[in-house]
């Protein structure tokens, strides 16, 4: 079936997402495994991704483990630092979908609050034919409806879909839906994936 678009996924396939590789120099290794072994720090993040409101969910989950608050706070107050580099490779190949004229999506868990710092800094975010950010959708992956909801809006038939995210729930769900996918372990896989479907050449996806 032909590809109608493109949808990537953004974290740990356009920007790393490491919150664990942040904490290390900084902490010390041992005290951030204790860290996230007692707080559910991605759960936290979970709930931002949803619409809760950045700082408002960050400090107060940092009030609830005093023990740790300026090291939740960081999660807030650095979370540029925590959320880089950008993959240069995934970035060229978003840019030449784009230049070849392949209509190009993203459907990222990200947050109101960190979408709005990070698209002036990436400026590749601002890019897509439509970026499908979860926070303001109310709803995050891997649940269904936020799948149904970029069909809904796209107008494109699922089979009509190519996605690829790093993570393998995520990739299941939008296969249930019928989308075509790839599990993206690296910018040449996902490169060779585009030149398989004859979205891009193999020059264009260097």
């Amino acid at each position: 079936m032909a590809v109608e678009a493109v949808v990537f996924d953004v974290g740990n396939v356009l920007i790393e997402w490491q919150p664990e590789r942040y904490y290390d120099p900084r902490i010390g290794a041992d005290r951030r495994r204790a860290m996230f072994a007692e707080v559910d720090l991605h759960g936290m993040n979970d709930d931002i991704d949803r619409g809760g409101d950045f700082q408002a969910v960050v400090y107060a989950w940092a009030e609830k483990y005093p023990e740790w608050r300026e090291e939740i706070r960081m999660w807030h107050d650095d979370w540029l630092e925590m959320a880089k580099p950008e993959i240069p490779q995934s970035v060229r190949l978003l840019r030449a979908l784009n230049k070849a004229g392949v209509r190009t999506l993203a459907l990222t868990n990200f947050g109101i609050g960190t979408w709005a710092i990070a698209t002036p800094v990436y400026a590749f975010l601002n890019e897509f034919s439509k970026a499908y950010v979860s926070g303001h959708m109310g709803v995050i992956k891997p649940e269904a409806e936020i799948y149904r909801q970029v069909e809904a809006d796209s107008g494109i038939a699922p089979e009509r879909l190519l996605f690829t995210d790093d993570r393998i729930d995520n990739i299941n769900a939008a296969q249930a839906r019928g989308w075509q996918t790839h599990a993206f372990d690296g910018p040449q896989g996902w490169a060779d994936r585009l030149v398989a479907e004859r979205l891009l050449s193999a020059e264009q996806a260097r």
